[in-house]
């Protein structure tokens, strides 16, 4: 506990208009160990759409279930059908404004460590160094029996030359490398894993109904405790994986402030908020904390 800092109780809740970039500037500046925590919302300016709507409701059904995927040989082949063609959204996919300022403010000595719900590592391709992938990374494959890890993309060249015919297909992009496409599956080959020979080969990502790596939790949740404050980056906080950081903030008395265009599960808890484009605010959030001679932070280590 920190009894310097505001609780979310000591703070009103509203719904920040264009005068609040200067608040969420004051609130970066008074914390300078900040941990911030992004979702979805921080890539759909890269292309890559997101899952929820401005009430934290479903936009598309709901994604893959881990248990479905390990049980079900025919769930293997659709998964892997419209990844064939959903994944070129991801893979295609640069940083926007958002990581790009995200990046700017690691540089700058602001951003002390990133969580990320998102498995696009596009924070690291913008630039930031101190990020926990909290749900895996989906450029990366996993045998789930013999645990050999080999690049998706290649394993894409492999699923293109068993199944030449699924090449033309095109559909829309959904979340995550799937796509909204509904055909007759059951012909697709998704072959095992080349090194044990009989193994799942799954995105060594994080699918619904699975668990975060202890690791991975162990060390945001690390990161959070020895905070001077959170930030929500597009994110509405309903998957209990990114929530449990924000109540573990506010029961620690540490100070939250939240970045999303809508609703999340969080909201009472947070000392302030803003519900504007993420990107543009970010990058006047940048703007307003270099304006000031924040510079100087390049300094820091």
């Amino acid at each position: 506990m920190r009894p310097s800092s505001p609780t979310p109780s000591d703070v009103d809740h509203a719904v920040a208009d264009g005068g609040d970039v200067a608040a969420l500037a004051a609130f970066v500046r008074a914390h300078p160990r900040l941990v911030v925590l992004t979702g979805a919302g921080v890539s759909t300016e890269s292309g890559i759409p997101d899952y929820r709507d401005a009430a934290g409701d479903w936009k598309r059904p709901p994604p893959m279930q881990h248990q479905r995927f390990m049980q079900s040989h025919a769930s293997r082949q659709r998964y892997w059908a419209r990844a064939l063609v959903g994944f070129r959204a991801l893979s295609e996919a640069r940083p926007g404004p958002a990581h790009h300022a995200l990046a700017r403010l690691e540089a700058l000595g602001h951003v002390h460590t990133l969580i990320t719900q998102n498995v696009d590592g596009l924070h690291q391709r913008a630039g930031n160094r101190r990020v926990i992938d909290l749900h895996g990374r989906a450029e990366l494959v996993r045998c789930m029996s013999c645990q050999a890890l080999r690049m998706r993309h290649d394993l894409h060249a492999e699923l293109e030359v068993a199944n030449p015919d699924w090449r033309a297909l095109d559909a829309v992009a959904g979340p995550d490398g799937d796509a909204d496409l509904e055909v007759d599956f059951s012909g697709f080959r998704v072959p095992p894993c080349g090194r044990c020979g009989q193994g799942v080969l799954k995105p060594d990502v994080v699918f619904f109904g699975d668990s975060v790596p202890v690791s991975r939790v162990k060390a945001a949740l690390a990161a959070v405790e020895e905070a001077d404050a959170l930030l929500v980056v597009g994110s509405s906080l309903m998957v209990y994986s990114g929530y449990r950081f924000a109540r573990v903030a506010a029961q620690g008395g540490t100070p939250i402030a939240c970045l999303n265009l809508g609703r999340t599960r969080a909201d009472e808890l947070f000392a302030l908020k803003l519900e504007r484009p993420i990107g543009a605010t970010l990058a006047a959030l940048v703007a307003a904390l270099e304006g000031s001679g924040d510079r100087a932070l390049l300094t820091r280590g």
